[in-house]
């Protein structure tokens, strides 16, 4: 049985992983980025170079973009030469960044109009997860066009799930950065806490993880802390323009996040002191201020 032809638009710190884990699942692929050099490996393993997004869509059946946020979407789907340029009826959009979910919905209606499906599916495991080909992705649109991407979906998700109509794939992975920008700060917290305290950091964190506290935070970023590492994973200015989103979307409809509110303006901040390419759990060093302390790394 011939594979279906795959495009992917976006080979930053998740795009490129993601990427190569359709090419080694036997998808003939072509590729796009902007900074061209970010796809010499793929095309060394056996992807095609396009020279525009249109081109990616004229040659293949699905077109996966992933891209830092919502005016990147736009520009590379509707700007000149975009995506919309070279499709044609029958093909499939499928989103992966995380972006608005009123964004979404407008992209879903404008292909829509020109005879193709578009799926906001943005993800969450970070580099890890896009490496190894186990993130959760969280898809909105049509359930006849999910089915028809499954295949595909499945060399780079553990868990896809359908979580509604258009938008509401970006809506679930809001409420996930909720969540995980509350598990940063509150790790950075309580690492200071116990430091403060005079209790070894490492051993609070291996009592606790144990019990109700246990999470794919605490599993993976307090070793990485305590060796002196704050290199992203998953930089803290993605994480603040997901919380910026989140509380967009939160003032559309009126909802009330104090939380969240303040983790946002934590993650601004790191933003604004020019952290903002260190990993998110590195918003510790916001704590670190306030605190007037420092964590202690391993020698």
């Amino acid at each position: 049985m011939t594979k279906m032809r795959i495009g992917y638009i976006g080979l930053g710190t998740m795009g490129a992983p993601m990427a190569m884990n359709i090419l080694k699942a036997g998808f003939p692929l072509t590729v796009y980025n902007r900074t061209a050099s970010k796809a010499a490996n793929l095309i060394a393993a056996g992807a095609q170079w396009a020279e525009t997004p249109a081109e990616v869509a004229s040659r293949t059946e699905i077109v996966f973009t992933n891209l830092s946020d919502t005016p990147d979407v736009l520009q590379i789907l509707f700007g000149e030469n975009g995506v919309i340029d070279g499709s044609h009826p029958g093909m499939i959009l499928v989103d992966n960044s995380t972006i608005k979910p009123s964004a979404s919905r407008e992209i879903y209606q404008r292909f829509h109009e020109v005879g193709v499906s578009a799926l906001d599916a943005p993800v969450s495991g970070g580099d890890i997860g896009a490496k190894n080909g186990t993130l959760a992705i969280m898809v909105g649109g049509e359930a006849e066009a999910l089915e028809k991407a499954m295949p595909v979906f499945e060399a780079i998700g553990k868990k896809i799930t359908h979580v509604g109509d258009a938008g509401a794939g970006q809506v679930a992975k809001a409420a996930n950065q909720i969540m995980v920008a509350a598990q940063m700060v509150a790790e950075a917290e309580l690492m200071l806490f116990a430091q403060k305290s005079g209790v070894d950091v490492a051993r609070v964190i291996e009592a606790i993880k144990g019990g109700a506290a246990q999470c794919w935070t605490l599993d993976v970023k307090p070793q990485r802390l305590l060796a002196g590492n704050r290199n992203p994973g998953f930089k803290s200015s993605l994480q603040a323009k997901d919380l910026n989103i989140v509380m967009d979307t939160a003032r559309d409809y009126q909802a009330v996040l104090p939380g969240t509110a303040l983790n946002s303006q934590l993650f601004n901040g790191m933003v604004a002191l020019g952290e903002g390419d260190l990993d998110n759990s590195a918003v510790i060093h916001m704590l670190e201020l306030l605190n007037d302390t420092e964590l202690k790394t391993n020698p």
